[in-house]
Order: structure tokens, then sequence, then C-alpha cells
């Protein structure tokens, strides 16, 4: 089976060890994928140089969208294994510009991938 971030055919931004790329299913506009050149399954697999690469693209990629899109804020998330939501396999770091009133209430954040824990007091 192919994997469809080993070619970096739609890249918005790069470094030697990663490139961005917009998401093929935003959640927002300017919702963009992080992905390290090289094939690793999850965040785990990386290396500690390719973990770097993907920060200092992460800092790069959210100049740009400020820029372009002027998002109110940013989720970063990492889904690491099928548990975890991940489906494909090929690690990927989604940066998802935030807009006010997108959702009728943001609190908890990523907590929010189990419903039910996303409110705490």
């Amino acid at each position: 089976m192919s994997c469809p971030f080993c070619e970096a055919d739609e890249a918005v931004l790069g470094n030697e060890l990663a490139y961005a790329k917009y998401d093929a299913y935003p959640v927002s506009p300017g919702h963009l994928l992080v992905i390290p050149r090289r094939h690793a399954a999850d965040w785990f697999d990386l290396t500690e140089a390719e973990q770097s690469s993907i920060f200092l693209l992460i800092s790069e990629a959210k100049q740009m969208l400020d820029a372009k899109f002027s998002p109110d804020g940013y989720n970063i998330g990492i889904n690491c294994g099928g548990a975890a939501g991940q489906t494909i396999f090929h690690v990927h770091v989604h940066l998802i510009p935030r807009y006010a009133g997108d959702v009728e209430n943001p609190r908890g954040g990523v907590r929010g991938v189990i419903p039910e824990k996303r409110n705490y007091p």
C-alpha cells in the first residue's frame, strides 16, 4: 500500500527533514499538516533532529497562517496509534487555526477528543 505522505508533492513550506501541506479534509481554514520526510509510524519513532525540524516548521507555518488567515488561536495535535484516532501511519502533526466563534464553547481544547472529559472545573 502506498503512503500518501511519502511524496511532498503539495508542500507549502519545508526544511531538510520535514514539510507542511494543507490538510485534504480541513477542520478550519488554513489547517496544515507538518510531516517528516522520512516514513515513520508515529511521533515516538522520530529522531530528535526530526522532532526539532517539525517544531521549527510549525513556528514558520504559524507565521504564514497568521498573515494569510488571521486566526484567533491554534490547536496542535498528533494522533499516535489507532486507539488515538490515527488513520495514516506516517506521523503528521495537525496545526489547526482556530477562530473566535468556530465552536460554541472551546474550553478544554484538545481534551475534547474524549467529549465527557472536555469540561473540567
